[in-house]
């Protein structure tokens, strides 16, 4: 089981996706397949063969969920610093060609959202920045080419 840093916000919202899928969604696939079963032969029933393909798709989103949670590391906001670029900093960055500033919080890899800043501690940028400095300038090989980014502001 790998082990997955993640925001208290982040573990919330996976507990509250695998509780509507088992609470809303899996009773509603049962009562599927049920309705399916009463319409008679199942060898050429297509809701029923929909409603078990659903069933199956399903069960593996909720083992993956679980997986997920149980492997879930919950970061203490109140212990991060910000001497440096680390994970669950909002870290803001000037692109140094094109003077473009943008502000990124890095996250762990199932917590990322770009249209909510959050990148992934995995890309190529958020890996460049760690353990950098505030006015450090940091090259960064992203698949357009080597980009050069100074670190303007590191935040929680």
């Amino acid at each position: 089981m790998a082990i997955r840093y993640m925001t208290q916000e982040g573990y919330n919202k996976k507990m509250a996706e695998l509780a509507h899928l088992e609470n809303v969604e899996r009773p509603d696939v049962v009562r599927a397949i049920v309705e399916a079963r009463e319409k008679g032969d199942l060898s050429e029933n297509a809701e029923y063969d929909a409603a078990r393909e659903r069933q199956g798709l399903l069960e593996a989103k909720i083992a993956e969920l679980k997986n997920l949670i149980a492997g879930a590391r919950i970061i203490d906001a109140s212990k991060i610093n910000t001497d440096e670029v680390q994970l669950m900093n909002k870290v803001t960055i000037k692109n140094l060609k094109n003077g473009a500033v943008m502000t990124y919080t890095i996250v762990g890899d199932t917590e990322a959202n770009m249209r909510e800043g959050k990148i992934s501690i995995s890309t190529p940028i958020a890996k460049g920045l760690m353990g950098h400095k505030v006015g450090d300038v940091v090259e960064v090989t992203v698949p357009a080419g080597a980009m050069q980014f100074e670190i303007v502001e590191i935040a929680v």
